[in-house]
């Protein structure tokens, strides 16, 4: 096998591998790909020289693939599919038009979705897949060409851009406890694994938490959001997901005292295909939106 760091099997033998894998079947392999089969099998040896193992059993009547030909075959379905993607993305039908976002699920529920109807009328031609960390994130969004990510800037790299500065506190709906509102009798609520916690905030206004009183988490701010939505208690949050409820009077925020977040919001370029039309369109967008509220 090659040694090569940038050293790829050719495009041809692998090809040869996948529909035969496929079909289970050299023969349908090739009228699938407008071979013959002894050039399948030709392809398949030469592969398997390359790799130094053997991907198929050859029984008499039947073709199987061995132990590492099926760990070998998700492998190279995964690169055609990638492969594809970027392909289209590039000069496919849609001509960079399409644009696979990866975004963190709270900001594209709370800021993204109730704006889009402002990116569409922008950009008309534009269209937009969501992806979020959800359902196998690292598969699905493996040909994303951007990505919103909430973290903090260390941990994010150089490309990361930041989208806004965010502060955190406590909301609630107007009618929870009456509207007179205390903390320390609430049911409160919070994201997990964020640096901004209700003890902080709490002894920012030299306040601490009741006997016996306990924080409910959640892996996302949606779900504490909702909490605070229905009536539940209060949700500590912060005002880059909160601003549209505040506007609306859907949610209070019933103190004054209100923290920096050391997390943010970040705008991180995902592939190479980040400077498509969909992607420059959607960032400048982006950008321009956020400034503007």
């Amino acid at each position: 096998m090659s040694t090569g760091a940038s050293s790829l099997p050719p495009l041809a033998w692998l090809r040869a591998f996948e529909a035969s894998a496929r079909h289970l079947s050299f023969t349908r392999a090739a009228g699938e790909l407008g071979l013959t089969q002894s050039a399948i099998s030709q392809h398949i040896r030469n592969l398997e020289a390359y790799l130094g193992r053997d991907l198929f059993l050859r029984k008499t009547r039947a073709l199987e693939l061995t132990e590492d030909g099926g760990n070998y075959l998700p492998i190279v379905r995964e690169a055609f599919q990638i492969l594809s993607n970027g392909t289209q993305a590039f000069t496919g039908d849609d001509r960079g038009r399409t644009l696979t976002l990866h975004c963190n699920l709270a900001f594209s529920i709370y800021w993204l979705a109730p704006r889009l109807h402002k990116l569409y009328e922008a950009h008309p031609w534009l269209t937009l897949n969501i992806v979020t960390p959800i359902w196998d994130p690292e598969r699905h969004a493996t040909h994303a060409a951007l990505e919103i990510r909430f973290g903090r800037p260390e941990d994010l790299g150089t490309s990361a851009q930041k989208l806004s500065d965010a502060t955190y506190f406590p909301v609630c709906a107007p009618d929870y406890q009456d509207g007179i509102f205390n903390v320390t009798t609430a049911k409160l609520f919070d994201c997990a694994g964020v640096t901004g916690s209700w003890g902080t905030w709490l002894s920012a206004g030299d306040a601490a938490l009741a006997l016996g009183q306990n924080i409910n988490l959640a892996s996302t701010y949606v779900i504490a959001m909702q909490a605070a939505l229905n009536g539940a208690g209060m949700a500590l949050t912060h005002d880059i997901l909160v601003r549209d409820y505040l506007e609306q009077g859907t949610l209070v925020a019933p103190f004054q005292t209100k923290l920096t977040l050391n997390e943010g919001y970040y705008l991180l370029p995902m592939a190479q295909y980040a400077e498509t039309p969909a992607a420059v369109a959607f960032r400048d967008w982006l950008f321009l939106e956020l400034s503007s509220d």
